[in-house]
């Protein structure tokens, strides 16, 4: 591990009672980069946050965000903006309050970009907080994340009460605006194939375990989808393990532990294959339902 990450985790572990929450978790989040935060509903996500932004005591293990351990520590945890989509405030607070809010204790706030993301939601600023619809209070969450600009951003699912248009949104504003100021941002999402073009880097946890830890590039490359006559499919596939397969008729469709090249697709194209990369939805399912077996 490198002296310049942005977050270490080394050994986390997190017990609910006899609930086993985090399990030995060990890894780092690079500096300026976006990490997806992948698994299924109860794999981990929200409580390894809540850990790593110092809402919740880890049992063993150590934590370090931007070099310091975050639990009591007001200078690091001002460097930091988690977003939930379950996010409280105060009953009497309205839009603006909010911001306002946000800009006293976040140093990096930007609060004309809030004004242009108010603008692009539709987000009526004199608005009661309680009053907002769904997608309403998720826009609001989305707003504060991005206009914090502070160095580590936690999005955990704030934008799923939006719709599709909106969402799409989101991902153009925070792809312009990391590009234009770069830090680090880590997505939770189960909308795996939404933001998978904007993930640099993959952390895929189940049973409170990391299954994987990988850049983007590196896991879409790790596995291939051969699909043709199964006999054929099954010879090209030989030993690599295989993580999923469907058959109808004498066709089959493999996704098999075959790292994915251009080399290796003209290679099964001259015996009558199509060899894709895997997504990374795809192997973020496989990995999963293989670690649940």
């Amino acid at each position: 591990m490198t002296a310049v990450a942005a977050a270490r985790c080394q050994g986390v572990t997190k017990k609910f009672g006899s609930v086993l929450a985090l399990d030995d978790v060990s890894f780092e989040l690079k500096p300026n980069t976006i990490h997806g935060l992948l698994g299924r509903n109860g794999a981990g996500k929200t409580t390894l946050m809540r850990v790593m932004t110092g809402q919740e005591f880890a049992t063993s293990g150590t934590i370090n965000i931007l070099g310091e351990p975050p639990l009591e520590n007001a200078k690091v945890l001002s460097q930091v903006s988690f977003i939930r989509e379950s996010q409280k405030y105060p009953d009497d607070y309205l839009v603006k309050h909010v911001l306002s809010t946000a800009g006293h204790l976040l140093p990096h706030w930007h609060a004309d970009l809030a004004e242009e993301l108010l603008a692009d939601f539709q987000l009526p600023l004199k608005r009661k907080v309680k009053k907002l619809s769904r997608g309403m209070l998720s826009a609001l969450g989305v707003i504060v994340g991005l206009a914090s600009r502070a160095p580590l951003t936690f999005f955990d699912e704030p934008y799923l009460g939006l719709d599709a248009v909106a969402r799409q949104m989101f991902y153009d504003r925070l792809l312009a605006d990391y590009g234009e100021h770069p830090r680090t941002i880590v997505l939770s999402t189960h909308l795996i194939d939404e933001v998978s073009n904007l993930i640099e880097h993959v952390l895929v946890i189940d049973k409170g375990r990391i299954l994987l830890d990988d850049s983007a590039d590196s896991l879409r490359s790790r596995a291939s989808v051969i699909t043709g006559e199964a006999a054929t499919v099954d010879s090209f596939v030989g030993a690599a393990p295989v993580l999923a397969r469907e058959t109808l008729g004498s066709q089959a469709r493999v996704t098999a532990e075959l790292p994915y090249s251009e080399l290796r697709k003209a290679d099964a194209q001259r015996g009558g294959l199509t060899v894709e990369p895997v997504s990374l939805q795809q192997l973020v399912v496989h990995t999963t339902t293989r670690g649940a077996a």
